[in-house]
């Protein structure tokens, strides 16, 4: 790639008419402005279909080891019980004075529906100085920035006093084989004093660009509930309706959520959150970020959460929230049918109690004809799968006082200047959980700037990651650990 964009620069400097010194500068920093190491690498992270289901993450697994093992890392792959799923973990040792530090990055992608995409979602292609494709954001460019930062430990001989693992794992979008089951099966290879995941946002100021707002650093992830609504009637002619309509009546369930918001529910790291966004913004969202904070009059609260969820973020921040994701009813247009059901995916802030959210949920529907199940792959028991998901809420947050938060917001400050520094609630769900479970803190961030029209492209259309962005994300990750992991 460089010899490319070399012999291209030399051919426009030989050329003596058509093009201006001065141009030809132009165009040569902007394709080399457009070439770096991570960005190279996520154009081929890209090119590997790894949509799950099924995944194929084995196949990723693989280009990586061509990666790190000539760098000296120690590679394991890790095949799971199904055919083409694999955990890629690479481990560069240090002295061993210190317990390892850990890099996780989900190999797996949301699939996509390329009628509706400008670019090829799996061409890795740079198009004015975005890298585009499934995964960019999510979490392809994460894995893209964790890797180029630790491989460049190895090609730089950095002394090291502790292991660094980097670990691309496979099913986190999904699926029986997530980090649960390689920490279940082979938690000595992960085992790790603490962790960086994806979660926290860089995100740009939408007057200035150039500039950083604020870089938030998850502490702690809001967790999936996934139910399925059931309505049930009578099956017949479609030219004899009646008024048990399946459809109707889970239509009228799903109206009822869809008018439905949730309260305000503030953790301590989504207050300390709101409480820097406060010190940013212009008035009136200052003040609505403070009556927001207070809590202490109805009236200026229910009027502040409105203002501030006009933003889905920020809105998802601070409420448990309601997404219906998939409908099934009917099969033939001539038969009303018998059943109707819709999946709807909640995100619940820790602390919830599920069984009661989910009789908040009953009480809004008011339909005793609706019956209501949480979803799951397995053969768990409603009991055990609402046993399971009051355990995960109740998962503590990592702290911020460990050598590596410390770290990593000192040197998102270095890169970042005149950006504000937070932890928070991630919105969404991660993999964490294998580690935090076991008393590992893992600090979530996604590591390259970005603002609202990108953030909306994730898990969507033409998904996209700036080049700029991940060469500064890539010296932020960088600077961390040669601070936590560099011998003293």
């Amino acid at each position: 790639m460089r010899e490319k964009i070399q012999g291209v620069c030399q051919m426009i400097f030989r050329t003596p008419i058509g093009i201006t010194l001065a141009a030809a500068m132009l165009i040569s920093q902007s394709v080399n402005a457009q070439s770096n190491p991570t960005a190279e690498l996520l154009g081929e992270v890209i090119r590997i279909d790894t949509s799950n289901p099924p995944g194929n993450e084995g196949a990723l697994a693989s280009l990586l080891e061509t990666k790190f093992a000539p760098l000296g890392f120690e590679v394991s792959i890790i095949e799971t019980p199904q055919a083409g799923k694999a955990h890629f973990i690479a481990r560069l040792r240090g002295d061993g004075s210190k317990k390892p530090i850990l890099l996780a990055a989900h190999a797996d992608v949301v699939g996509v529906e390329p009628e509706k995409w400008t670019q090829d979602p799996f061409g890795g292609d740079i198009v004015d100085g975005y890298v585009y494709g499934r995964g960019a954001i999510d979490f392809k460019g994460g894995l893209a920035v964790f890797a180029e930062a630790v491989m460049r430990l190895a090609r730089e001989k950095i002394p090291l006093s502790r292991d660094v693992i980097f670990v691309a794992e496979a099913d986190e979008e999904g699926g029986a084989y997530s980090t649960r089951w390689l920490a279940d099966n082979h938690w000595p290879l992960i085992d790790a004093e603490f962790a960086l995941n994806e979660g926290g946002w860089i995100i740009k100021n939408q007057k200035d660009p150039e500039k950083v707002r604020y870089v938030s650093i998850s502490t702690a992830d809001k967790f999936s509930l996934t139910v399925q609504l059931t309505s049930a009637g009578k099956s017949t002619h479609s030219s004899m309706p009646r008024p048990d309509n399946a459809i109707f009546s889970l239509a009228r369930a799903l109206a009822k959520l869809s008018n439905y918001e949730t309260g305000v529910q503030l953790i301590p790291s989504t207050r300390q959150f709101f409480e820097t966004l406060a010190q940013t913004a212009d008035e009136p969202m200052k003040t609505h970020f403070m009556d927001l904070l207070a809590q202490d009059d109805a009236a200026r609260l229910n009027q502040a959460d409105r203002a501030i969820s006009e933003d889905p973020l920020l809105h998802a921040f601070a409420h448990n929230t309601i997404s219906p994701v998939i409908l099934d009813g009917g099969f033939r247009s001539n038969v009303i049918p018998g059943s109707a059901s819709a999946i709807v995916n909640f995100r619940l802030i820790p602390g919830t109690d599920v069984g009661a959210f989910m009789d908040e949920i009953r009480s809004v529907i008011e339909d005793p004809a609706i019956d209501m199940q949480i979803s799951s792959r397995g053969d768990a028991s409603q009991e055990e799968l609402l046993a399971n998901l009051n355990e995960r809420s109740q998962e503590m947050p990592s702290s911020e006082d460990t050598e590596l938060y410390q770290a990593l917001a000192r040197s998102a400050k270095q890169q970042y200047s005149e950006a504000l520094v937070t932890s928070y609630l991630f919105q969404a769900g991660t993999d964490a959980g294998a580690w935090r479970s076991r008393g590992v803190p893992v600090y979530g961030i996604y590591p390259y700037p970005i603002d609202q029209e990108d953030l909306s492209r994730m898990h969507g259309n033409d998904e996209r990651v700036s080049v700029r962005s991940l060469e500064q994300g890539t010296d932020m990750i960088y600077r961390t650990l040669v601070a936590v992991a560099g011998a003293k």
